[in-house]
């Protein structure tokens, strides 16, 4: 059974003036997380595309590049994302309730606002409105600020991504303690680590260009320390 299959049974059970909430309460183990982790992106997306003002084709594409979204398919995406559109309740109660069900797992909330960077950064803008959510979402997570931080340094070309940053490690700490902070990034991003959280499959591959920023970084800071 397709992801896509059990997120249509998943709406299927919704009654009758219930929201994408509803959702978030019921899923809480596995399987069923992927299938709300999945939801938790396109409702959260929904909510920021709603925050900026705008929903850019570039913004749609980015969102079936990270879940490969099927012809046959797109009508279930459409469906959860413009339930969140329409939703009366508001990003915080979607960031709360999703919090609610993932509890202390900072890797798996990280994972997901790492999607919704993603998307955000997939027409090469990244509005003010769209930096307030993000920060928002990521407070009512629960995420730590340097956490926030090394994602935002991963996709938000503000400048050239400083290495530090990337890794989330201070410019002062030694060059041994840098590489166990670079080797255990490595490790949480390692495709069976990021199932065992509860992400879908399609989702994993967004570690991929995490390991590119993470060991671009690692090379660089490498570099400063042997010149």
């Amino acid at each position: 059974m397709s992801i896509w299959t059990r997120i249509t049974q998943a709406l299927s059970a919704l009654t009758s003036g219930e929201g994408l909430t509803a959702v978030f309460d019921r899923l809480r183990t596995p399987p069923e997380r992927s299938v709300a982790f999945t939801i938790a992106v396109i409702g959260l997306s929904a909510k920021m595309a709603k925050a900026d003002g705008l929903v850019t084709r570039d913004e749609v594409m980015a969102f079936r590049e990270v879940f490969h979204i099927r012809a046959e398919d797109e009508a279930g995406a459409a469906r959860v994302f413009n339930l969140a559109r329409q939703d009366v309740a508001g990003f915080e109660e979607y960031a709360a309730r999703i919090r609610a069900m993932f509890g202390t797992d900072e890797g798996t909330l990280c994972d997901l606002l790492e999607g919704l960077f993603h998307i955000a950064m997939a027409d090469g803008t990244y509005h003010p409105k769209e930096d307030a959510f993000l920060g928002r979402v990521a407070e009512i997570f629960g995420i730590r600020d340097t956490s926030f931080q090394r994602l935002r340094a991963r996709f938000v070309p503000d400048a050239s991504p400083d290495p530090f940053a990337v890794l989330g490690v201070d410019p002062d700490m030694p060059v041994e303690e840098i590489r166990k902070v670079w080797r255990q990034l490595v490790r949480d991003s390692h495709p069976d680590v990021m199932i065992a959280r509860g992400l879908p499959a399609e989702a994993v591959r967004m570690s991929e260009k995490r390991l590119i920023d993470i060991n671009r970084a690692w090379e660089e800071i490498v570099a400063r320390a042997d010149a």
